[in-house]
């Protein structure tokens, strides 16, 4: 489950950019990662209403997940084992109900088992309770890449939990409409994860979210573990049928609960 999570946060994190140029009707975008020491090279391809993430580890392991917006179905596929995994809205919100059971189950604990819990959950991805919302604050300024980038540390509680660095949607070359699918997939997992829909599945691209322009780098915590993730390049690119869809061959594993 919490690679799924991860999965998904990956997917969705690397789309935060805001369609001048002509000439493709795709979006390419490469991201570096590193999470606990490990670095993996990471890309995501987007078109109107699906998009493909690849993550790839430094041990050779290739992971893809595929969302269909249309369809409202997203896919992990494992091409070292030749198998998938199909997640559709029904699953999400049958998961989203069960760990709202188990939210409700913890205020009859004790405080050792409610803390165990809460500790189990939080490493999934899913901290119980509402969320408070992240307040922004402009630090200065910064270089990723070839960017200049405003930087922008978040607060919750008055209690720093991540980092971005931003600029103007204009200097990749998109627009919001580039990634409409994009909060379509922010829709999908809301039932699951409504307390990390504001850092995860929000283009970030208003002065209404707190800050302004396009994350280049950000800094943020799954669980436990803390993620630097910066892009390192974006293109337009026509994109082939065949890299959406499952290879053929490879076998359907079933979601966990079903």
């Amino acid at each position: 489950m919490r690679s799924t999570l991860k999965n998904a946060s990956f997917l969705v994190a690397l789309c935060l950019l805001a369609r001048p140029l002509l000439a493709a009707d795709g979006v390419l975008i490469v991201e570096k990662s590193t999470t606990g020491g490990t670095t993996s090279t990471n890309q995501v391809q987007i078109e109107k209403t699906r998009m493909r993430a690849e993550s790839a580890g430094p041990n050779g392991t290739k992971t893809v997940v595929v969302f269909d917006g249309g369809a409202q179905v997203m896919r992990m596929i494992d091409a070292d084992k030749k198998m998938y995994t199909e997640m559709t809205k029904a699953d999400v919100e049958r998961m989203g109900a069960q760990m709202a059971k188990m939210q409700e189950q913890m205020k009859n604990m004790p405080p050792a088992a409610r803390a165990q819990m809460e500790a189990l959950m939080k490493g999934r991805g899913a901290a119980p309770g509402a969320a408070a919302k992240t307040e922004y604050r402009k630090t200065g300024t910064d270089k990723v890449g070839k960017w200049t980038c405003d930087k922008y540390e978040g607060y919750q509680n008055n209690q720093k939990t991540s980092e971005l660095c931003t600029v103007d949607p204009k200097t990749l070359g998109f627009g919001v409409a580039d990634f409409q699918v994009t909060q379509q997939l922010g829709e999908f997992f809301k039932a699951l994860m409504p307390q990390n829909a504001e850092q995860m599945f929000t283009l970030g691209t208003s002065d209404a979210q707190g800050f302004s322009g396009v994350p280049v780098r950000r800094i943020y915590s799954i669980g436990q573990q803390q993620t630097v993730s910066e892009i390192t390049e974006v293109s337009r690119q026509t994109f082939a049928d065949s890299i959406f869809a499952v290879p053929a061959g490879f076998q359907k594993r079933a979601m966990p609960g079903r």
